[in-house]
Formats: structure tokens, sequence, C-alpha cells
């Protein structure tokens, strides 16, 4: 008896570490992350989207543990991304309900609508019902640039969320006041990226004075120039109107002068009966 006691405990250990290593041989499932999620855009996989707290998550675990057992007879990779670590590949995904499996073949993504047991996973795979989905479109697709930075938003967020719990449960702030910091830094952070993006323009497109003045000096000649033009015209026009105002004014005094002098010549020396008159004077000298 002592000697079957003795040997109890390092046999039952023993047996436990070839069960371990037994489920571990059998469960085949990848576990990929923002650092290695990349491997899925080669050959066949099937990923599935999940969250520790989800209870249909939860369910599924032992499922999907099963169906990657068949990933070598089926010629396809299994595998499982925790949104709650990778929050950057929830939203390169677009993953708004758990868990949410995918379907990836060479860089082409379609999601898997069917019923979550192992048979009908097999069933996808073996008679391809994944080519009656249509693929996601290239400016939707995890792999397109506009998605990464979809993701980039999303971790951001994730930081966000835990620095706000952080000011009120460490710091003990009000909910007012977490947001508060948060609008002030939003504010300041917006000044200071608009002074950059103010700057990258300016160093790449920069404006050029010398030509601007150069146009404006040789704009304001041309208008002075017209307007010195006009002037003269004007000074021309304005002179020989008064010349000729002149001219037809100092005739005019000048005829009346003469009608003046005539009238008193002809005042002072009153004509005799005997003389004839100027109507006379002119009448004979028609005649001769």
């Amino acid at each position: 008896m002592e000697i079957s006691g003795k040997w109890c405990l390092p046999a039952a250990a023993v047996l436990l570490v070839l069960c371990a290593s037994a489920a571990g041989a059998r469960n085949k499932v990848v576990d990929l992350n923002e650092d290695n999620w990349e491997q899925m855009l080669q050959d066949e996989w099937m990923v599935e989207f999940y969250a520790p707290w989800c209870p249909a998550c939860r369910a599924l675990e032992p499922i999907w543990n099963e169906f990657s057992t068949w990933s070598d007879d089926l010629g396809v990779k299994i595998a499982k991304v925790d949104v709650t670590t990778s929050p950057g590949l929830s939203g390169r995904f677009i993953v708004t309900a758990l868990p949410t499996i995918y379907h990836v073949l060479n860089g082409e993504f379609r999601q898997y609508h069917g019923t979550r047991d192992k048979e009908s996973f097999m069933s996808f795979i073996e008679n391809k019902k994944w080519e009656k989905l249509e693929a996601i479109p290239s400016w939707k697709s995890p792999a397109s640039f506009h998605m990464g930075a979809t993701a980039y938003f999303f971790k951001l967020s994730q930081l966000l969320r835990a620095v706000h719990n952080r000011l009120m449960e460490e710091y003990g702030l009000p909910t007012w006041g977490s947001y508060l910091i948060f609008a002030v830094a939003t504010i300041v952070l917006g000044a200071l990226l608009g002074l950059i993006m103010v700057c990258i323009i300016d160093y790449f497109y920069p404006c050029k004075p010398s030509d601007a003045r150069y146009k404006d000096v040789t704009g304001i000649r041309k208008d002075l120039d017209e307007l010195d033009r006009g002037d003269v015209d004007d000074l021309v026009d304005e002179e020989g109107s008064q010349s000729s105002h002149d001219e037809r004014y100092s005739k005019s005094s000048s005829g009346a002068e003469d009608d003046e002098e005539e009238e008193k010549e002809s005042g002072s020396t009153p004509p005799s009966p005997g003389t004839p008159g100027k109507a006379r004077q002119r009448r004979a000298r028609k005649a001769d």
C-alpha cells in the first residue's frame, strides 16, 4: 500500500500532463491580434471575433475548438480574435455584434451568417458555400488604408475610455470634470494640429510676395498713366473751351464799345438839316 500510494501522485500528474498535451494538440485555434493579424491574408481562414464576457461566445467556444481539430483535413486555418485586447481589429472589421465570424481566402473577406455548429462550419468549407457570398468591396476591405485609420480611431477611443475610468475611480473626479478635461484637451490639440497643418501647407506651397508686389506696382502705374492721360485731355478741352469763350466775350465787348462810341459821336454832333444822313451816304456809295 505504501508503494502504491507513493506512486499514485506522480502517476496522476503524468496523466494530467498527457491529457493537457493531447487537448492542446487537438485544439488548433490560432490566436490573432493586432500584431499578427496579417497572417490571415494568406491561405484560407475562418476567424471568430469574440469577447470573454459574451455568453454566446462562451457557448461557441467548445464548438469552435472542436471545429479546429478538422482544420488539417479541410485545408483551412481556424483562428479567433479577442476584441477586448485587440480593439483596433474590431474597428478594422467593423464588428458590431458578437460573435462575428469571417471567411478569408487570399485577402478576400466574407462574413459568415450560417448556423453556429460544427457540421454547418464543415459543410460551409467542404461544399464551398462561401462562393455564394459576395466579398466585401475593396473600399471597405479590412486590409485597406482607410480601414487601418479606422482601427487607430478605435484604439484611441479605448484609450480615452480607460483614461476616463481612471480619472473617476482613482482620482475621484466627477463625470462632468472628466468631460471638461477632455473638452479642453480636444480644443488645445485641435489648435495645435491646425497650426501644424498651416505650417506644412505653407512649407510645400509658399506664397510669392515679390511677384504679387510687382504685379500690384505695374497695375498701379498703368492706372496712374491712364488717369494722367485722361486729366491732360480734360485740361486741353477745358483750355480750348475757355479760350473760345474768352474770344467770344472779347468780340462781343469790343462790338458793344464801338456801338457806344458811335452813339456818343452821333449824339455830340447832331446832323444839320441840310446834311444827308448815313443812310443817304451809304446809298450814294452803293450807287457809285
